[in-house]
């Protein structure tokens, strides 16, 4: 019983989904216009917590050098992390225990309306 759903050894949760290609979140605008050092420091200040919300601290890590990387060196840091990619935009993703992982896109990009430090 169960073989309809059964897959090959080593094709679980993360052989399906985590294939998924990584790409660039869409353009967004943060609700007031922010300086670099201002994105900066939420981007530290999210990175500094997130770990807190559960999952798994190498998972976290994995994710913020996706993050930080161009799109081929993110997608094989989530592949040989193990991370199940569900939005290819990296703003949701799962680790093979099923944690839950949201990335929120400023951690990701640059809104469009970023200004110069004055």
């Amino acid at each position: 019983m169960g073989c309809v759903g059964s897959t090959p050894k080593g094709a679980g949760a993360a052989g399906g989904e985590a294939t998924k290609k990584v790409r660039k979140p869409k353009p967004w605008k943060h609700p007031q216009p922010i300086t670099i050092a201002q994105l900066r420091q939420m981007r530290d200040e999210f990175w500094d917590t997130a770990p807190h919300y559960g999952g798994r601290k190498e998972i976290w890590d994995a994710l913020r050098a996706a993050s930080e990387a161009d799109v081929a060196l993110a997608q094989a840091i989530v592949e040989s992390a193990g991370v199940i990619v569900s939005n290819a935009d990296l703003t949701l993703c799962y680790d093979e225990r099923g944690a839950k992982y949201e990335l929120p896109k400023y951690v990701l990009s640059e809104p469009t309306n970023l200004v110069q430090d004055s």
